[in-house]
């Protein structure tokens, strides 16, 4: 039986329970593979159609330890890297792929755009905390532009639904560029112009574009999660064929 993403979530966090026993809940909640997804835009630019499986709400088993949750950040430390902040729906989709392009430093899953501050998983789960799933991407300009980054970006994910990918819906999972200045707001709105005018998508896009403010870090469990739970029921059906479309579209910038 189909479990709700609420249910599921409550399930989650109101018990212990193994690592084993929280993939195969977890699993049980995705509605059906996405292997087979066509390419879908007028232009064939878009990597991989909307998933039709949704993203199940919760814990999850322990991945390697990330960065530390709930600590606001807004830019690298590194002089010599650049920063960009994204959010496309789920974050373990975004982070897999971005992860895997030469010139990424790092990909941290987290969430910005909210009102509230060191939101927790649970909170942004509930939609009422303004805070998107976002990834913020540390990469070196000279390897990877900013403008290679958003035209990925727009590729990997649907930007002309509102609020949802695929079965993941509400204000958590909507399309949003988090600028780092002026420049990067100049080009996001270029490569949204041309996303718009060559018809990639063949729709309206609907994505937010807004000075970032504070980034914070999800759980460490998040944290380079595909990588860590390829057999996962939602990275098995969602994350592994997109990441797989992704190798085969991009496989020029791998690392």
């Amino acid at each position: 039986m189909l479990l709700l993403r609420s249910n599921l979530f409550i399930q989650h966090r109101s018990q212990t329970l193994s690592p084993a026993a929280v993939t195969q809940s977890r699993t049980s909640a995705v509605s059906r593979p996405t292997a087979g997804a066509s390419e879908v835009g007028s232009a064939g630019r878009s990597l991989l159609a909307p998933s039709s499986s949704s993203r199940p709400r919760g814990s999850a088993p322990q991945a390697a330890a990330g960065p530390s949750s709930g600590e606001a950040v807004s830019e690298p430390t590194s002089g010599a890297m650049e920063v960009a902040t994204l959010g496309g729906g789920c974050f373990w989709c975004i982070e897999a792929c971005y992860n895997m392009l030469r010139g990424v430093r790092s990909a941290v899953s987290g969430y910005a755009a909210g009102h509230i501050k060191n939101p927790t998983y649970k909170q942004v789960c509930s939609g009422t905390t303004g805070h998107a799933e976002v990834v913020q991407i540390t990469y070196d300009p000279s390897v990877l532009s900013y403008r290679e980054i958003l035209e990925i970006f727009f590729t990997i994910h649907d930007p002309t639904t509102k609020d949802r990918q695929g079965n993941d819906t509400g204000p958590q999972y909507r399309s949003i560029i988090l600028t780092h200045g002026e420049q990067q707001r100049q080009v996001a709105q270029q490569v949204m112009q041309q996303v718009e005018s060559e018809g990639w998508w063949g729709a309206p896009l609907v994505t937010e574009v807004q000075p970032l403010d504070l980034f914070y870090p999800a759980e460490d469990y998040h944290q380079n999660y595909f990588v860590q739970n390829p057999g996962q029921g939602y990275c098995r059906v969602v994350v592994g064929p997109k990441v797989a479309k992704f190798r085969a579209k991009f496989g020029s910038k791998m690392k």
